[in-house]
């Protein structure tokens, strides 16, 4: 863990902040059209995108899926624990082996500040002597 300037952030909370915070869970894609896939060759393999995905979201793989509303594509949330893992799953969709979609992968996991939350506050502010 880095060396913490914050004074605020007390040495002894450090350690359980650390027992908490959690690694990657979630991958947020986010689709973009390549230059191949016209709206033409798209229609060709659109139902075999589909089905793919519905069964990639059967199978827990896609946990939310949505379409880009101000550009053509798509962002999934996807079960992976990296970026390699989603990139793996991702190129084998029909698109994705056409070359006609792109990927943007984002790795997501705990919000790392509520730890603080649950650790312990140090010892001077649990202890009600050390107000006296």
């Amino acid at each position: 863990m880095p060396d913490v300037k914050n004074t605020r952030v007390h040495a002894e909370i450090l350690p359980a902040l650390a027992a908490v915070i959690g690694s990657t869970t979630k991958i947020l894609a986010i689709g973009s059209i390549t230059a191949k896939g016209t709206p033409e060759a798209i229609a060709l393999v659109r139902p075999h995108e589909m089905r793919a995905t519905v069964r990639y979201y059967l199978a827990g793989k896609i946990e939310q899926w949505f379409s880009r509303t101000e550009d053509r594509g798509v962002v999934f949330v996807v079960n992976a624990t990296s970026t390699a893992e989603a990139h793996e799953l991702l190129e084998k969709l029909p698109l994705g082996v056409a070359g006609m979609m792109e990927f943007e992968l984002i790795a997501l996991g705990p919000l790392a500040p509520l730890a603080m939350l649950i650790a312990e506050p140090p010892r001077s502010q649990c202890d009600p002597r050390a107000s006296l």
